[in-house]
């Protein structure tokens, strides 16, 4: 028996790759819920009750979905291309940070519906820079980009707790580590009244669509894909393996910049060191969940969010642990490893 690599993979056989993983995670988790004492198909009724259930925790589920979809996208345009950017979680800190200080300083200079392009702008420039670095170190020196990048979200943490301890913070915080607060005038608008649900769910949409019509679409788009895909053969049809690679690295980084900026100025107003809870690691859970396609990316994108939300439901009505939606996420990733493999290679004799 051999593995043989596919010509073309069948346009069903992807589309059901990711049904059939999830499926698959959740059997499995399923067998946890049981041993856990609770019934399994009882569990995720109430998972599913917890996210969809009322108004408030439809809200709650796609607010939750929004920093999920960017970074998602943030991962999947950098993996596309072989550019693997595991800084997700900084990028979505400088990018808060950045929102935060100006959301503050600017909001009596600014009329709201300048300072927030402004805001979301400056997030999005502070991701990219700090995404070029390391990949400029791969493009010149060779070093891996894993590691700079997984690195820099910890230097990232640091210097953010320096900001919110010294300069940027909160006079007003009585001693609680927090960020200057952005001005309510230029906060994101609301999509519903007395929920925390804001149109940063319709940036992020509108940025999935534009993600995939870049890449289906238009020449840069093939030169991604070209570079992800054989990097030797993309370079002797001579594309030009280093600014494509800066480009696809200012958009990833844009895009993770993005969702803190939304964060913070469309859901806390402020930063803390608890702003994200691993958002930016779950894109990258989220973009291979998605097989790397931006439109797929909204939809895991909210299959995860109603994981994390339903998941608290769970623990209270059936006393099963919410760590529960980890091991579904995790497990998820792991069974859509195994069938990207056979979407991709066809077994023979």
């Amino acid at each position: 028996m051999r593995l043989e690599r596919r010509t073309q993979t069948p346009l069903a056989l992807a589309l059901t790759a990711p049904l059939v993983a999830v499926a698959i995670a959740l059997a499995l988790s399923g067998v946890l819920i049981a041993i856990a004492g609770a019934n399994p198909l009882q569990a995720y009724y109430e998972m599913l009750k917890g996210a969809f259930g009322s108004r408030l925790s439809i809200s709650e589920t796609l607010t939750r979905t929004t920093p999920l979809v960017l970074t998602g996208l943030a991962a999947a345009v950098a993996f596309r291309s072989r550019l693997w950017n595991i800084g997700g979680e900084g990028q979505f800190y400088v990018g808060a940070l950045c929102a935060a200080w100006l959301g503050h300083s600017i909001a009596a200079v600014l009329p709201p519906v300048l300072a927030i392009p402004v805001m979301m702008i400056a997030g999005m420039i502070a991701g990219a820079l700090l995404l070029l670095g390391p990949v400029i170190l791969r493009i010149r020196f060779g070093v891996d980009e894993v590691v700079t990048t997984l690195l820099l979200n910890f230097i990232v943490l640091l210097f953010v707790s320096m900001m919110i301890e010294g300069p940027l913070k909160d006079p007003l915080a009585f001693g609680w580590p927090q960020s200057v607060a952005v001005s309510n005038d230029v906060m994101l608008p609301k999509l519903l009244s007395r929920s925390r649900l804001h149109i940063g769910l319709l940036i992020a949409i509108a940025a999935a669509i534009i993600i995939y019509v870049v890449q289906s679409r238009t020449v840069f788009g093939v030169k991604s894909r070209a570079a992800g895909l054989n990097a030797a053969a993309a370079s002797f049809a001579g594309i030009s393996l280093g600014s494509t690679l800066l480009v696809v690295a200012c958009i990833s980084g844009a895009l993770a910049g993005l969702a803190g900026a939304i964060e913070v100025t469309g859901l806390k107003g402020y930063v803390t060191l608890d702003l994200s809870p691993g958002y930016g690691y779950s894109g990258i859970v989220v973009a291979m969940l998605a097989g790397l396609n931006p439109l797929g990316v909204v939809a895991t994108a909210l299959f995860v969010a109603i994981v994390f939300v339903g998941a608290d439901s769970m623990s209270r009505a059936m006393g099963v642990p919410s760590f529960i939606a980890d091991v579904i996420v995790s497990i998820s990733l792991l069974t859509m490893l195994v069938c990207l493999l056979f979407t991709t290679y066809r077994v023979r004799r």
